[in-house]
């Protein structure tokens, strides 16, 4: 007996969105929930600054406030069914909320609700749509990707507390280079991502300022002029986020420069992901061919040839995310400079990839604290037998015997395979005591 799929929901939405329907058939994916979640808390807000103002009546404000705040908690996503490729304003995702509150506020009212001149009241979607992918991409980013990080930040740095001592080869060029210890290595990772971090809340200030009241082109017409100041203070109120509006209409609708700075810094936060991860699959290379520094978690078999083979795999998996979040930055990067005269007319790709881009950094972070730096061993013993034979470490007798008799010895250690030690004693002056304290790694750290 085949299982029935569950109904759907009945259409809330109304003829501009239907059109849209038939319009835009591309991808068949539309705007992400974080986006329209936000575009319900926006036009709650709307209704709020519109009762406040005189400009809507006290009932059409509160039964527009509801529908719009359960579009807000997620109650109506199906409702949202318009691809991200569309008219570049977004003008159908933005009638689209329109005729759902105004059905959803209409049964509540038990009177008609107009989309246009009650629910849109005030704004456009010219302001409306940048206003949301700033509010969508400030409440993603502060409640799930800077936590997320953080928590990343944290699981390293314990790591490099425990192993402050641990020393090892230092590479460079992916060749033998001077001892560092794997709390350095590993603190160099850490401030990394508490850069990011602090680049990240740099542009969130600018992430802030909203462009609502700007209306069609930038000069508010039709808007109250303290219309965008209450809907800011309604934002704030509602999520505990401070929002203001911004200095310049004109710039935040007919550009996306905020949007393309955020993506920036989140492109330099992959680079840092890259790195990491990128570290971490060199050093858990092996176990016998390899580096065989450290140890990750086994997730999972790694071949479905070779038995017993275990591969980095989320490591790997977050090189992946990078590469994608790296593409997401030149999409929007090509986007943000779509601003032809008084409009950017490609905000829906903007907002569909920079939610994206948070979502799978946030996911990234999650993943390598979780399940790799929770679990993550190191192989001491393998670390110090590697570096008992770096002949690099000669480079601390150069004040001693200079840079040229310093490359002789460790040529020879190179090709003989010998101890450092052992060479230096026959091709210097030095005595055995004197060469063990200089080339004494943890004196190197």
């Amino acid at each position: 007996m085949s299982q029935q799929e569950p109904p759907h929901p009945p259409v809330l939405y109304q003829t501009q969105t239907k059109l849209a329907l038939d319009n835009f058939q591309f991808s068949g994916v539309p705007l992400p929930p974080p986006f329209i979640h936000a575009l319900g808390f926006v036009k709650a807000a709307c209704a709020t600054a519109n009762r406040e103002l005189g400009l809507l009546a006290p009932d059409k404000s509160e039964a527009i406030w509801e529908a719009a705040m359960e579009i807000a908690h997620g109650e109506h996503d199906m409702q949202f069914p318009i691809d991200v490729f569309q008219t570049g304003s977004g003008t159908s995702t933005n009638m689209n909320a329109n005729e759902v509150i105004a059905t959803l506020a209409c049964r509540r009212l038990g009177s008609p609700l107009h989309p246009n001149d009650d629910v849109n009241l005030g704004q456009s979607s010219n302001d409306v749509i940048p206003t949301t992918i700033h509010v969508s991409a400030l409440c993603e980013c502060n409640r799930h990707l800077i936590p997320a990080i953080e928590a990343l930040i944290n699981a390293i740095a314990h790591h490099a507390k425990n192993c402050k001592d641990t020393v090892k080869t230092g590479r460079t060029h992916l060749m033998d280079a001077m001892p560092i210890t794997l709390g350095q290595e590993m603190s160099g990772w850490s401030a990394q991502l508490s850069q990011s971090v602090a680049r990240i809340k740099d542009t969130l200030v600018r992430v802030s300022q909203l462009a609502i009241g700007g209306t069609a082109v930038g000069t508010g017409v039709n808007s109250h002029p303290g219309f965008g100041a209450r809907v800011a203070s309604a934002l704030t109120q509602q999520l505990g986020i401070t929002f203001m509006v911004t200095d310049n209409h004109f710039a935040a609708l007919s550009a996306q420069d905020t949007a393309v700075e955020l993506s920036g810094q989140l492109n330099t936060l992959a680079v840092a992901l890259m790195k990491i991860s990128n570290d971490l699959r060199w050093m858990n290379s092996g176990p016998l061919a390899g580096l065989g520094e450290i140890t990750l978690p086994k997730l999972q078999a790694g071949s479905s040839i070779m038995p017993g083979k275990v591969n980095p795999v989320i490591p790997e998996a977050v090189t992946m995310v990078c590469a994608q979040v790296m593409g997401n930055h030149q999409t929007i990067v090509v986007a943000g400079q779509s601003g032809n005269f008084q409009l950017n007319v490609m905000l829906p790709l903007i907002a569909t990839n920079l939610l994206n881009t948070i979502e799978l950094l946030t996911q990234s972070c999650r993943h390598l604290s979780e399940k790799v730096f929770s679990t993550l061993t190191v192989n001491s013993e393998r670390l110090a037998e590697v570096l008992a034979q770096n002949p690099i470490l000669v480079t601390a007798l150069n004040r001693k015997i200079g840079y040229e008799k310093g490359a002789q010895i460790a040529q020879i250690a190179y090709q003989q395979k010998r101890p450092i030690l052992d060479v230096a004693l026959e091709m210097t002056d030095l005595d055995e005591a004197q060469l063990r304290e200089l080339l004494n790694p943890k004196n190197l750290v």
